[in-house]
């Protein structure tokens, strides 16, 4: 293909993304933004909430994207993740490796549970939502009341109450005319937004299987401190316990499960799955969760996506999607151009146009909370042995303790067997 400089490829990449993400033209944004700032080239002010790694990384991308933002705030339930992160930003912000700016007063971190309630409080126009799956609901429903525009990180929910939280939440903000980006790169990455344009236009003709894998290796693990109870342990080693993170299949495999629902347009309304634990032993650091996922997903015209993921030390790792048409077939990327910008730098800048108007209005929540929830249908008919559908799925009660405190009890559960429909989880 012909070679374009940096510049004429951003530009590709924000055309395309126009078509395949559905975006209408930017909405002038109105009063009922509340603290959001209208469409402008003014410098827009970014609060971090949840300074874990992927919100560490997202805030860094946004700053170096964007010469106009600064980051001002930041939020956790840990005072450690605090410092360790504010000391970082302000040597990053000194450095000149970055467009954007910092800025962060010792007033405009907050640590504990509300948090999230006061890092809403400052005049950040953009909230950075990097926490853990099982908060992430409420404060994006705050952040909305609040005004402000939002990326949120993936998944956006660990059960269906959740995203039924979520999606009422993104409901209204999109009707408020904010922004809203999230964390599945690829719909930012120009080869899949242009191959994806190609497959809608009918390039491999109709689509009638699809497949998606993430096999890897053994996600981290972290030893319990003795000064941890029961609730910081299972915060702090998130990714072992469904409740705080979904299982893997949710976690991570949202990012494929999420290209198969772009190229269908939809989500899927049945699902049939297995899985179980084969390589992880049963000790508590390793939480209740799964180490490995199969399932048939089917849409309502009768295609059907095979999603496989594990978590297998010394097996062959696989991260990736096939499209499977009546003319050919696609691996997602092989009929777009490569981008020398980063996706993950890329979906700050598309959010940040978005919000100034130099660029097409983004709102992924909906779409989000569907592939998110693809996903825990997934899990949930593999934990149960249930053949599910999206209603019944979408209709299912809250894994997650309705309470939380530090010094509560909270012991691991047990790892999950098929059992009867009616104990979902």
């Amino acid at each position: 293909m012909e070679t374009k400089s940096n510049d004429s490829k951003k530009e590709v990449t924000r055309r395309n993304f126009t078509k395949a993400g559905g975006a209408a033209g930017f909405a002038i944004l109105t009063a009922a933004q509340g603290g959001a700032k209208a469409a402008s080239s003014d410098n827009l002010k970014v609060g971090l909430l949840g300074c874990g790694n992927r919100g560490t990384g997202a805030a860094r991308q946004i700053l170096e994207g964007n010469a106009n933002v600064t980051l001002v705030a930041l939020a956790d339930l840990f005072p450690d993740k605090i410092e360790s992160r504010k000391k970082m930003y302000r040597e990053l912000g000194a450095s000149g490796q970055i467009k954007g700016s910092v800025d962060l007063p010792d007033d405009q971190c907050f640590t504990g549970w509300d948090a999230y309630q006061r890092i809403l409080e400052t005049d950040i126009d953009i909230l950075i939502e990097g926490t853990l799956p099982y908060s992430r609901p409420k404060h994006i429903e705050a952040a909305v009341n609040a005004g402000k525009h939002i990326f949120c990180e993936k998944p956006v929910a660990a059960d269906a109450a959740g995203i039924r939280q979520f999606m009422a939440a993104v409901k209204k903000h999109k009707q408020m005319g904010l922004s809203f980006v999230a964390g599945t790169q690829r719909r930012h990455q120009q080869e899949y937004v242009e191959t994806l344009n190609r497959i809608h236009d009918g390039e491999i003709g109709d689509v009638v299987s699809l497949v998606a894998y993430w096999d890897g290796r053994l996600p981290f693990v972290h030893e319990r401190k003795p000064e941890w109870g029961d609730v910081e342990y299972a915060v702090r080693n998130w990714y072992a316990h469904c409740w705080v993170a979904g299982d893997s299949i949710v976690e991570q495999h949202v990012h494929n499960i999420d290209v198969c629902n772009w190229a269908m347009g939809t989500h899927p309304v049945r699902v049939r799955a297995s899985g179980g634990r084969n390589w992880k032993p049963n000790l508590p650091k390793y939480g209740d969760i799964y180490d490995h996922f199969a399932c048939d997903f089917e849409y309502e015209n009768g295609v059907h996506m095979h999603s496989h993921c594990r978590h297998w030390d010394g097996c062959p790792g696989k991260v990736s999607e096939e499209i499977i048409g009546t003319k050919g077939r696609s691996n997602g990327t092989d009929l777009g151009e490569k981008s020398e910008i980063s996706p993950y730098v890329q979906e700050h800048i598309d959010l940040v146009d978005s919000i100034t108007g130099e660029g097409s209005h983004y709102h992924e929540g909906m779409q989000i909370a569907e592939s998110t929830m693809t996903a825990i249908m997934g899990r949930m008919a593999a934990y149960t042995g249930a053949v599910l559908t999206w209603e019944e799925a979408l209709a299912a009660p809250s894994i997650v303790p309705e309470h939380l405190d530090l010094e509560m009890k909270l012991p691991v559960r047990p790892v999950p067997r098929p059992v009867e429909a009616k104990n979902i989880r």
